[in-house]
């Protein structure tokens, strides 16, 4: 049920009666000991029948009031922990204002000696309480079960007092991004940062979101990818360098997709897309171990082993594995989408043959791959920073990697030759002048910065907001972010 205008003007009115006999409802500071876990695990670490006095601070979550007694929990970051109030040791005075002026949602401190009661309980015996801030909320009547996506995604505070699990799965996304970065940093490579406002988006086929610098008289775009600044840094010897931050796309909004999203790009020269794979089943196996305990997992139902190696497969073998065409005997538009047709494929036709190849392993490959897998050599239409595969030159040394049936990542063999570059932006270019609206732009600074030699290098792009997913077995990006996009509220 919503909370009504009369229960808020009932707890204000609470608060002016508070001021009134001198209570700050919202005083500067709070003294502590101890957190709630800390409290308990000491209790449980002393000998029996020794007292430990504590200092805790929290929200209340239930009162219990029994005549001149009352026991309450209150739950901070820790955890929880029941206190026990007795009016006869703390005063008539203070029992009268916790009974009727204290609320649920109302942050306290209580300070005491820890005991068990005869349920097994370790409580703390309240000498002396403080009210540390006044809520004039109330919490949703089903805080303890809150299941409204829209109340949950919207009001995410309320969402991870009500929901355990919830706070859970943002403490390990904390915990994987650190054991990322510590991976990273004990190989020598250089975190780093790189513009977020740039003048030319590039690194990517996407959308960009425009915006206007007013100083500087110009529109500038958010970044869709760290790429071409990081490959600026190897160029200039910056031998192992990694940025995590956000990327911005103006695309759909989806289970797997939010216009502000998580990336971890790194770059290591003198590496190829081959180095790539190894290091990808490192990362993910490494922190898996370290946060999670164990290598293997569970994603909506499909258990999943992360422990390398992992399957390698080309793009053309996993097509032609699963719906039985032979990319390179169909190496023109026109037949590889006659040949889809006639084989009853679910996949669009597309403006080029890159794209038709692109489409139809996505729709008839993708969705099969649960056990991690690097798929291998894309079409050089779709990959305008790849270099190209010897013996292959409609391909390149490109690799994504799938688990769960969730794209997880990008690499390449990083092109390096400027003047192969800029035959591809020019195509790009193209593209553009067709209608493309993804196509990359032309970015003369970065064909200046490759034409001042650039070496042999491998790079790596890896979604930080699906890894959670899949090591918090989560089925939608919105449940890993803790502000997720939202369409506006009619």
């Amino acid at each position: 049920m919503p909370e009504t205008s009369d229960q808020r003007a009932l707890r204000i009115a609470k608060l002016e009666r508070l001021r009134e006999r001198g209570i700050d409802p919202y005083p500067a500071r709070a003294s502590r000991t101890h957190t709630s876990a800390e409290a308990i695990a000491a209790y449980e670490a002393a000998a029996e029948g020794q007292g430990v006095e504590v200092q805790v601070a929290g929200r209340v979550m239930s009162v219990r009031v029994m005549g001149k007694s009352t026991f309450a929990h209150i739950v901070d970051g820790s955890g929880r922990v029941q206190v026990y109030l007795r009016q006869d040791e703390i005063g008539e005075d203070a029992y009268e204002m916790f009974r009727r002026d204290v609320d649920l949602g109302d942050f306290v401190a209580a300070r005491g000696r820890m005991f068990r009661t005869r349920t097994g309980e370790a409580t703390v015996h309240v000498e002396a309480f403080e009210l540390l801030a006044k809520a004039l909320r109330a919490l949703p009547e089903k805080w303890h079960g809150l299941r409204d996506v829209e109340v949950r995604y919207r009001q995410r505070y309320l969402d991870l007092i009500a929901n355990p699990e919830v706070r859970d799965v943002f403490i390990k996304r904390t915990r994987i991004v650190s054991a990322i970065r510590r991976y990273l940093d004990a190989r020598g490579f250089l975190e780093v940062e790189t513009p977020v406002l740039q003048p030319l988006y590039g690194g990517a086929a996407a959308r960009p979101f425009t915006t206007y610098h007013n100083a500087l008289d110009r529109t500038l775009y958010l970044r869709i990818a760290d790429e071409l600044y990081l490959k600026r840094l190897i160029i200039g010897g910056l031998d192992r360098v990694y940025e995590i931050g956000h990327n911005f796309r103006n695309e759909g909004i989806s289970t797997e997709h939010n216009p502000e999203f998580t990336v971890i790009e790194l770059y290591q020269a003198y590496a190829d897309y081959h180095d790539m794979m190894g290091l990808v089943e490192e990362v993910y196996s490494t922190v898996a171990e370290e946060v999670l305990g164990t290598t293997r997992i569970t994603y909506q139902g499909e258990a999943i082993d992360l422990t390398p190696p992992w399957r390698r497969v080309t793009m053309r073998d996993a097509i032609r594995e699963h719906t039985g065409i032979d990319i390179e005997e169909h190496r023109d538009l026109e037949g590889l989408w006659q040949e889809a047709r006639r084989r009853d494929l679910p996949a669009a036709k597309k403006p080029t043959w890159g794209k038709m190849v692109e489409e139809v392993f996505s729709q008839c490959v993708e969705p099969t791959l649960i056990q991690p897998t690097f798929v291998l050599d894309f079409p050089v239409e779709v990959s305008p920073l790849a270099k190209k595969k010897p013996g292959a030159p409609h391909l390149v040394e490109r690799f994504e990697f799938f688990i769960g049936r969730l794209e997880c990542g990008n690499a390449f063999t990083e092109l390096n030759d400027p003047l192969d570059q800029r035959e591809r932006f020019e195509a790009q270019r193209r593209d553009a002048d067709a209608g493309d609206e993804e196509a990359h732009p032309v970015d003369e600074d970065f064909l200046t910065a490759v034409e001042h030699g650039m070496p042999p290098t491998g790079g790596l792009g890896v979604g930080v907001d699906r890894m959670v997913m899949l090591f918090t077995d989560q089925p939608s990006i919105r449940e890993v972010i803790l502000f997720p996009q939202l369409r506006t509220q009619q």
